[in-house]
């Protein structure tokens, strides 16, 4: 007797006339990863898909919400995805790094917030979402951080990205960093490293 494929056995796909809402919060994890696709593309909701990534664990239905998120690319949007920066799960925070690199305009009104944030983990992950940032306005960004940021390892990450989009004009607050943080050897070897390549773009013969 031949056999019969059993609907169990078809692709999976969303069940007919399900509501996208439903389907992304209830369905099999196709129907979740096709409707997060469908929500940020035809009918974008922000909060329905921030809700959705709080509850998620299939990897690749995450993926899709932080893309539909990155796609929508407002300043909502990005504001939906900081808090899954500060998650204990390291996928959901690569996926919010990930997605808030993806939208470097919207996510820019949040870069200072996240600067000043009390959570040194997120500072130092802030650091390098500024990377994505217009080069003027990120370097005054990290310049006014290492005016007063108390921790080394946030610091370093400042240093690192000022290595590559600072200017001369922002070598004396390293100098101070490096004065406040004598005692770390690794930061004030990177700090004078970094005022080096500074210093370098100084025009010749100019003062």
């Amino acid at each position: 007797m031949p056999l019969v494929r059993s609907h169990s056995a078809a692709p999976s796909e969303p069940r007919a006339g399900a509501e996208p809402r439903l389907a992304l919060l209830t369905g099999s994890p196709e129907e979740r990863w096709t409707a997060a696709r469908e929500i940020a593309e035809t009918r974008p909701d922000v909060s329905l898909l921030a809700e959705a990534l709080g509850l998620e664990k299939d990897p690749r239905v995450r993926e899709a919400l932080f893309t539909g998120l990155a796609q929508i690319s407002t300043p909502e949007s990005a504001l939906a995805t900081l808090p899954f920066l500060r998650s204990d799960d390291a996928n959901l925070r690569t996926g919010a790094m990930d997605a808030l690199r993806a939208m470097p305009g919207a996510t820019t009104p949040h870069i200072e917030t996240l600067l000043a944030d009390p959570d040194a983990d997120v500072r130092l992950l802030a650091c390098d979402l500024v990377r994505g940032q217009s080069s003027d306005d990120g370097a005054r960004m990290l310049a006014t951080l290492l005016e007063t940021d108390p921790d080394a390892n946030v610091c370093a990450a400042a240093v690192d990205v000022l290595a590559e989009i600072g200017d001369p004009s922002t070598i004396p607050s390293l100098a101070r960093c490096a004065d406040r943080f004598r005692s770390d050897v690794f930061l004030t070897f990177a700090i004078e490293h970094a005022i080096r390549l500074l210093d370098a773009q100084t025009p010749v013969g100019r003062g």
